[in-house]
């Protein structure tokens, strides 16, 4: 435990097609945020294990169901003592029944490993320390997309909403939806975030950017 530590957010770089994973860690736990794809799942195990050291992983959220940050969450989720995988409600099917069309892993002529997964409690904030970690439903790139917000830190982790700083959002995809998309961007930016995490590549830093 991170006792009398505040609360930490580490962005491991997405390797190749992998999507950015997030670790925030807290006085009363680590949340991971996405897991990568399937194919460098043995390397994210290591990787957030130098993170953690000898601390274990509550749980995995996952922002939506698209294979770049869901298709590693099987095997992450085995090698840190079956932490809990959440999806928001819309994505929970896909990712129990190893849907490979809605999750997108045919795009990336991959198999979806099926994810023992629990519906996310949209009215429920989590707490790592005495600060609170919100998570907000932002469909338009996916029906499940989420982005999570931690007031304190002012930052946003925006999963498929955001796919890269110099990329824009998709819609044209399963269950993607041009008019969603541009409530949740509108809603993105009302909440005054000064750091964004995107699915892909670095972190957008400052609040003119």
């Amino acid at each position: 435990p991170m006792c009398g530590q505040p609360m930490k957010v580490v962005r491991l770089p997405g390797i190749h097609h992998d999507g950015n994973v997030v670790l925030v860690s807290g006085s009363l736990g680590h949340l991971l945020i996405n897991a990568g794809t399937s194919w460098y799942q043995a390397l994210q195990v290591e990787r957030i294990t130098g993170q953690l050291g000898d601390a274990s992983l509550d749980r995995i959220l996952l922002t939506s169901r698209r294979f770049p940050v869901s298709g590693g969450a099987a095997h992450v989720s085995q090698a840190f003592g079956d932490a809990p995988v959440h999806i928001h409600s819309a994505g929970q099917a896909a990712l129990e029944t190893g849907d490979f069309f809605t999750t997108w892993a045919n795009r990336f002529d991959s198999d979806m490993p099926i994810v023992d997964a629990t519906e996310l409690d949209m009215h429920q904030e989590s707490m790592l320390d005495d600060q609170t970690i919100e998570f907000i439903e932002a469909p338009g790139p996916s029906s499940c997309n989420l982005m999570v917000y931690i007031p304190s830190a002012k930052t946003v982790i925006a999963g498929a909403l955001l796919p890269r700083a110099d990329r824009p959002m998709r819609w044209d995809v399963p269950t993607g939806n041009l008019i969603d998309g541009k409530e949740s961007l509108e809603l993105l930016k009302e909440l005054g975030a000064e750091k964004l995490i995107p699915m892909h590549g670095p972190s957008i830093k400052g609040s003119d950017h």
